[in-house]
């Protein structure tokens, strides 16, 4: 057995520099690719005489509306930035609260990003009553934007640009949008994920993938 043993040292000491090596090193971070949501199309191409195959994606349309302070903003105002984004309105007993509630949550985490809540009943809904909605919620207007305008308006950018309606309707006065989902847009103003904005766990995951929606656009994707 003795003349096993110059053999084995070397052997036991690697294995225990090992296994030293992998309880003090730090873990790798995985980073998470977020999937791109709504319809897509192939487009052709043409770089430095050679074809390409792109892939074009949906992306948020242009709009106009009022916030809280009574200024319009429109999609010049947040290109570029990462958003959330949900419908509410400011009467609501039942959803809106909580919804609002766990947009703080974001509000205060994610700095870095921009929360704009519409109004599904601009009748009710003045800048004014969103102003001291806001004000309730602690919202500073360059962060959080309560947006209203007209309802056809609202409600077609909430069915066909923010997807967060998928029943037909056109912004009239029988028309009603009540959903509890929050959109997550990247910096491109593409759709990368819904969560409920109910429930605290969804939430939280929103803003772990905010995270990695900054880490992507660091990395210029």
């Amino acid at each position: 057995m003795k003349k096993w043993i110059p053999f084995l040292l070397p052997v036991l000491i690697l294995g225990a520099l090992g296994v030293v090596y992998l309880k003090t090193s730090p873990p790798k971070r995985i980073q998470k690719t977020l999937p791109i949501l709504g319809n897509h199309r192939l487009d052709t191409l043409q770089i430095q005489g050679s074809q390409r195959i792109d892939t074009i994606w949906h992306t948020i349309p242009p709009f106009a509306f009022t916030n809280q302070k009574g200024k319009t903003i429109t999609d010049k105002d947040v290109e570029g930035k990462i958003r959330v984004v949900d419908y509410f309105f400011s009467t609501c007993q039942s959803i809106c609260p909580i919804m609002s509630n766990q947009l703080e949550r974001v509000y205060k985490e994610r700095p870095e990003v921009l929360i704009l809540s519409h109004t599904v009943d601009p009748e009710t809904d003045t800048p004014e009553v969103l102003d001291a909605y806001a004000t309730k919620h602690g919202a500073e207007a360059s962060r959080w934007m309560f947006l209203t305008g007209t309802k056809p308006a609202l409600y077609e950018q909430a069915r066909k640009g923010y997807l967060l309606d998928a029943q037909e309707g056109n912004g009239g006065e029988e028309d009603f949008i009540h959903t509890q989902n929050f959109a997550l847009v990247d910096q491109k103003g593409r759709i990368r994920g819904y969560y409920d904005g109910t429930d605290s766990n969804q939430v939280s995951l929103l803003i772990t993938d905010i995270g990695f929606l900054i880490n992507e656009g660091k990395g210029g994707n």
